[in-house]
């Protein structure tokens, strides 16, 4: 793109010979050379690191008006982040043509970046181009950042959509402009900002509901909430889960020592087997989800079950590690809710060992915070699993600090499990780095 483009996107002005980027970056630290430099008000003001972006090769900035920086190319704006989301809507327009209607846009209480990776991993079996977001870029900023990514010859691009409130999922939407919309799950997951799980539901509707009436919302058959978010809407539904009736159906062949689990797919009169590479029930539903995107994107099953068995999962979601003494960790550290939660202990309560520990934070943003946290608690009592509280007394036991829980888990061993997991507030990654470290 260049610079005068990007002008003309968000209505700026261009300050400085027109130059050419080859994608946007927001963060100066991870910015490559070649790329432009938006920046955005986050916890900082991103114009404190236009000059280290610029020290990094960036080729033009994005900036507020009177933000100009003398020696490189600017456009100036209004406001930056109004100004993504016209650049990046002008660049989905810009690439209709070659997508068609490989366009997805992923949301869900749980299981968005597990779903977008194996999504991405099924379509990169059968398009060669297909780009979607690293890590978790979901919101206002991340989106349009995929899309200005996405790489020449772009033929599917996969969109994770997040929500903190009403109207957000639906101006995402009018950015991407999906044409397949997948609802993973429906949970407690900032059920606080929304007035409880009706909230949720009305705001996880808004990718649906912004489909094409020729478009496809695959939902999750096996949860009642989810199910909820296409009532009325105008696009076809296509759904996956483990019951008759459900257009994509999987069933468990087995499971191994790590909770992963060998799974049947159905379509029709196809039917496929492979092994879901992440640990959990829950990852087969997410794969299920995948597999579907795969078929309406015109993947027989075979061919989508096997590159759903390729998937690169994104750090800290449902893997394993171990520490020297042999202690094994799922590190499921990334974020947690009611749902998640659950699903992770549910896990770890299906693989061989002596003792079971959870290391639990708190969960944000949750309905009813001190309910939520007490049933957690019951759950763990009945699996027989012992809780380590980092930093939180919600969970009605004595809240431990990192040095606490890592002094008593440094003389487990080989016999032994553990599981990491909290909202992002928590950091509870910070045990699972002081274990291996």
């Amino acid at each position: 793109m260049t610079a005068s483009e990007v002008a003309f996107a968000a209505h700026g002005t261009l300050i400085g010979p027109d130059v050419e980027a080859h994608g946007l970056s927001f963060d100066s630290r991870s910015l490559v050379a070649g790329q432009a430099f938006v920046a955005v008000g986050a916890e900082r003001d991103g114009h404190e690191f236009c000059q280290d972006a610029i020290a990094r090769g960036a080729v033009f900035l994005l900036v507020h008006h009177g933000k100009q920086i003398d020696g490189i190319t600017c456009v100036e704006v209004e406001n930056t982040l109004d100004a993504l989301a016209l650049i990046g809507a002008y660049l989905r327009q810009k690439l209709s043509a070659q997508l068609q209607h490989r366009v997805v846009g992923i949301t869900g209480s749980v299981g968005k970046t597990s779903t977008k990776d194996l999504v991405l991993a099924v379509l990169s079996g059968g398009f060669a181009h297909v780009h979607g977001p690293e890590k978790s870029l979901n919101n206002d900023i991340g989106v349009p950042i995929t899309i200005a990514n996405a790489p020449d010859g772009c033929d599917a691009l996969v969109l994770e959509m997040g929500m903190r409130g009403f109207g957000e999922i639906g101006r995402l939407c009018a950015v991407g402009q999906p044409f397949i919309g997948v609802i993973t799950e429906v949970g407690d997951a900032h059920s606080s900002r929304v007035g409880g799980i009706d909230g949720v539901v009305r705001a996880k509707a808004e990718l649906v509901q912004s489909l094409p009436a020729d478009g496809i919302a695959i939902v999750n058959a096996d949860s009642v909430n989810a199910m909820r978010t296409v009532i009325g809407i105008d696009a076809r539904v296509v759904t996956f889960g483990s019951h008759d009736g459900a257009d994509v159906l999987w069933s468990i062949r087995s499971v191994d020592e790590s909770g992963r689990h060998i799974a049947v797919f159905r379509y029709g009169a196809q039917e496929a087997s492979g092994l879901v590479p992440l640990p959990g029930l829950h990852m087969v539903s997410n794969a299920a989800a995948a597999i579907a995107v795969g078929i309406h994107c015109g993947m027989p099953l075979q061919d989508a079950v096997h590159a759903m068995t390729t998937v690169v999962v994104s750090p800290q979601r449902m893997q394993w590690v171990a520490t020297e003494a042999g202690l094994r960790i799922l590190d499921d550290s990334y974020n947690a809710n009611s749902l998640s939660v659950n699903a992770a202990l549910r896990t770890l309560a299906q693989v061989e060992a002596t003792s079971r520990f959870a290391v639990l934070g708190q969960m944000a943003e949750v309905d009813d915070e001190v309910n939520a946290h007490l049933l957690v608690a019951a759950t763990c009592r009945d699996l027989g699993i012992e809780i380590l509280p980092l930093e939180t007394d919600l969970y009605g036991l004595v809240a431990m600090s990192v040095d606490e829980i890592v002094k008593q888990l440094s003389i487990e061993g080989t016999d032994s499990v553990v599981l990491v997991k909290g909202s992002r507030v928590s950091a509870t990654e910070r045990v699972v780095r002081a274990l291996i470290a």
